[in-house]
């Protein structure tokens, strides 16, 4: 089964930890010394006015966001899952 699922990051709340790095490989270090996620192709990416990024995802990796959300130790990362219809 294919998961649809939103994973948030409040780039104003991030401070370069990167803890979220090794957990998964689609958030990167910006060139600000800050985390971004890389969308990659097939995603829907969406930079919002106040610095928080959203990117939808249609793929398995969702554990791999999840253990990302989790590694924060400021929060700034929110994990939305949904079934998407197949």
């Amino acid at each position: 089964m294919t998961t649809e699922y939103q994973v948030r990051l409040d780039r104003d709340a991030c401070d370069g930890v990167f803890a979220c790095l090794v957990r998964d490989d689609r958030f990167v270090e910006a060139s600000d010394g800050l985390a971004t996620i890389d969308g990659g192709d097939g995603s829907q990416h969406e930079r919002t006015v106040d610095g928080t990024e959203l990117v939808t995802f249609t793929d398995e990796q969702l554990t791999a966001a999840e253990q990302a959300a989790r590694a924060c130790p400021v929060d700034a990362i929110e994990v939305l899952p949904e079934e998407a219809d197949e």
